[in-house]
C-alpha cells in the first residue's frame, strides 16, 4: 500500500518549554498527521544526548532522552508545581532549542519530579525496573557515576571506575544509590509517555518512523560496559573508529569517532547483543531505519587518533548473517535499510538479500557533486524503496535550490516542471510523492518551505545542528491542506473504514 509521511523530530515540536517534547504538541502533531492523511510519522534517536546535543551520538542506544520528558504532564500527575518550571526564560529563538539552558534548567526540575516519586513509587515502576533490568542497571550507574566525575567521559574517569567490574558493580550501585534511583526514574517518566503517545499516534492510523544509528557513541555505557563488543586496544582505548571516506561533499572525509565493532567476537555470541538491541528498538518504534546499512557490508575504519579520515580503509563487515541471526530470533521485523552514499556491488546485493526497502533522495537526483544522479530519478525507483526529496543530513529543499550550481538548477528545473522559486518546495515533493516508491517521507521544514537556516543537520559540520523547531501555528490549514491534496492525488490515502466495510459487505454477497 501506497504511504506518505512526515519527517519531524520530536525536539522541534514548539512548545513554551524550549524543546519538543511527548506532551499536547505531539498529541496534536497526530491529529495533523491523520487530518492530512499521513500514515507515518518520522522521528530520529530517541536516546539521550552527550556532548554536542546530536540524537546520533548518545550514551545509551536502549534509554530514552529527558529531554523529551513532557513537563506539564509531570505537573498533572503531581510531580511539579507550575511555579518551579512555568516561570524561566527557556529560549531566546522561538524556532531554536537552546541546549545549554536544557542542561542547566532542565535536569533540576526533573530531579523534583523524581524526588517525590521516588518517596512512593508506583508498582508499574518497580515492574519497570525489572523489566529493563538488562540496560537500565548499567546505564542508571553509569549516568550516576558521571556525575560523580563532573561529567567527564568515561575514559577520563579515575581507578577504578574507569574499567567496567561486574563484581564491583553492586558497591558502587549503592554507594551512589540516590543517583542511580534517579536515572531510573527518568527512564520510567521517559517510556511510560512514550507509550502512550505511540499508542495514541497508532490508534490514528499513524507508525512512528525511528532511526537506529549502526554505531555507539564512544562516551556510553554501551562501551563502557561491553568493551568486548569493540575493537579496544590493551588500555581499554579503541584501536579503530568509524568514519566515511572524503567525496564529492567532503574532501577530508567524515571522522565519526565512534568505536569499530569486533564483528567477530559478535559472530562467536550469535550476535546476542544486535538481537537484543533490535529486539529493544521495534518494541519503542513500528519501524526502524537502520543507519549506515552499507557498514553491515565493508564498513570504513580509521586507526584511532587520525585527524583526517583520509587514511582509513574498508573492512569486511558481518554480511547477510547478521540480519538471518536477527530474523531467525526474532522474526520479520518492519526494517528501512539507510543505504545512501558509496555502493558497491555487494552493498546492493546485501540490501536485496536482506528484503528491506532501500532510501532515495531527490536532491541526489540533480547534483553532480554526488556523481550518483541516475538512481535517484523517480523513474528508476523500485516499488520497495522509501523516496525523500531530502533527509535531516540534507539541505532544505528551499537552501538546496539556492545552494546547487546554475547547471544542476536547471536540469531540476526541467525535470520537475518547477520554475516558480516560490513553490520549489511543493514541486520538489510533488515529485516524490507522484514517484513508484511504496512510502514517501517530507521534511516539516520542506512543507514550509523554509531556507537552509532551518536545515536540522549538516554532517560534518561542528556545532549549530540539531536545534530547529516549529513555531505555533506555524503548520497552518492551507499547508495541511495542499499535503492531503498531493498526498491523496497520487494514492497514498490511507483507506477509509467505509471502503474497507464496503468490500467485506461485497465478498460476503458473493
Amino acid at each position: 500500500m501506497r504511504k506518505n509521511g512526515v519527517l519531524l523530530h520530536i525536539t522541534s515540536l514548539p512548545s513554551k518549554y524550549g524543546i519538543g517534547t511527548l506532551g499536547k504538541e505531539a498529541y496534536a502533531f497526530v491529529d495533523f498527521l491523520k487530518r492530512a492523511d499521513q500514515q507515518i510519522w518520522q522521528v530520529l534517536p530517541v536516546c539521550p544526548t552527550g556532548y554536542g546535543d546530536s540524537p546520533y551520538a548518545s550514551y545509551s542506544t536502549f534509554a530514552g532522552n529527558p529531554y523529551l520528558i513532557d513537563l506539564e504532564t509531570l505537573e498533572e500527575e503531581g510531580l511539579l508545581k507550575p511555579e518551579e518550571y512555568q516561570n524561566l526564560t527557556w529560549y531566546e529563538q522561538e524556532d531554536q532549542v537552546d541546549f545549554g539552558k536544557m542542561y542547566t534548567q532542565r535536569y533540576p526540575i526533573l530531579e523534583k519530579a523524581s524526588s517525590r516519586f521516588l518517596q512512593n513509587p508506583t508498582p508499574d515502576y518497580v515492574e519497570f525496573c525489572k523489566g529493563h533490568a538488562s540496560w537500565l542497571d548499567d546505564y542508571a550507574l553509569f549516568m550516576a557515576l558521571k556525575d560523580l566525575h563532573q561529567g567527564k567521559p568515561w575514559l577520563e574517569w579515575e581507578t577504578p571506575y574507569r574499567k567496567y567490574d561486574a563484581k564491583a558493580v553492586q558497591a558502587w550501585t549503592q554507594d551512589n544509590q540516590a543517583r542511580v534511583d534517579y536515572y531510573k526514574s527518568l527512564q520510567y517518566f521517559f517510556f511510560t509517555q512514550w507509550e502512550k503517545l505511540r499508542q495514541y499516534a497508532n490508534k490514528n492510523g499513524i507508525s512512528i518512523l525511528g532511526d537506529l544509528p549502526i554505531y555507539v557513541a564512544l562516551d556510553s555505557v554501551d562501551a563502557w560496559s561491553h568493551p568486548e563488543l569493540f575493537m579496544f586496544d590493551e588500555d581499554g582505548k579503541p584501536s579503530l573508529v568509524a568514519g566515511c571516506p572524503p567525496d564529492g561533499f567532503s574532501e577530508d572525509g567524515q571522522l565519526w569517532g565512534n568505536p569499530i565493532y569486533n564483528w567477530e567476537y559478535h559472530k562467536e555470541t550469535g550476535y546476542a547483543w544486535w538481537i537484543n538491541r533490535i529486539d529493544h528498538a521495534t518494541k519503542v518504534m513500528d519501524i526502524l531505519r537502520i543507519d549506515h546499512f552499507r557498514g553491515f557490508d565493508s564498513y570504513y575504519a580509521i586507526p584511532a587518533g587520525a585527524t583526517t579520515a583520509k587514511v582509513g580503509e574498508w573492512l569486511q563487515g558481518p554480511g547477510i548473517d547478521l540480519f538471518k541471526a536477527i530474523e531467525a530470533k526474532l522474526g520479520k521485523k518492519e526494517i528501512i535499510a539507510e543505504d545512501l552514499g558509496y555502493l558497491t556491488d555487494s552493498v546492493k546485493q546485501l540490501l536485496e538479500d536482506s528484503g528491506f526497502p532501500g532510501m532515495k533522495v531527490l536532491e541526489f537526483a540533480f547534483d553532480s557533486r554526488d556523481g550518483s544522479g541516475a538512481e535517484y530519478l523517480p523513474y528508476n525507483y523500485p516499488k520497495n524503496c522509501v523516496a525523500y526529496a531530502g533527509t535531516h543530513d540534507n539541505d532544505t529543499i528551499q537552501g538546496w535550490f539556492q545552494m546547487i550550481n546554475d547547471g544542476d538548477r536547471k536540469y531540476a528545473q526541467d525535470f520537475m516542471d518547477a520554475y516558480n522559486p516560490g513553490e520549489y518546495h511543493w514541486e520538489m515533493m510533488r515529485t516524490v510523492i507522484a514517484s513508484p516508491a511504496d512510502t514517501t517521507i517530507v521534511q516539516a521544514q520542506d512543507l514550509l518551505g523554509l531556507d537552509s537556516s532551518s536545515r536540522m543537520n549538516t554532517p560534518g559540520k561542528m556545532g549549530g545542528n540539531w536545534t530547529w523547531r516549529l513555531k505555533p501555528g506555524q503548520i497552518n490549514a492551507d499547508v495541511e491542506g495542499t499535503l492531503k491534496w498531493v498526498t491523496d492525488l497520487y494514492g497514498r490515502a490511507p483507506m477509509k473504514k467505509k471502503v474497507v466495510e464496503d468490500e467485506k459487505e461485497t465478498e460476503e454477497k458473493e
